[in-house]
């Protein structure tokens, strides 16, 4: 079973019962991303670090390890 059958099941029942129909699948999943990404910044200037750019920072180190120049190599390619 998966949460649209759940959620149909739980629809039909709050009908029966006269309760309030649950929420859609999906309908607070924004919010809960947002919340998770407030509470990542939060945590991270706590601990004093800066509260953007990690994902960037740590592309940048994957992309551009120490030792290697911007053209990539040693150099020795220049006149």
């Amino acid at each position: 079973m998966n949460a649209l059958h759940q959620y149909l099941f739980d629809t039909h029942r709050a009908a029966r019962l006269g309760e309030p129909a649950p929420p859609a699948p999906g309908t607070h999943d924004v919010a809960v991303f947002r919340a998770v990404r407030d509470h990542r910044r939060f945590e991270r200037v706590v601990a004093g670090h800066p509260a953007r750019g990690a994902v960037h920072a740590a592309l940048h180190r994957w992309l551009h390890p120490a030792g290697q120049g911007l053209s990539g190599g040693s150099g020795s390619d220049r006149p």
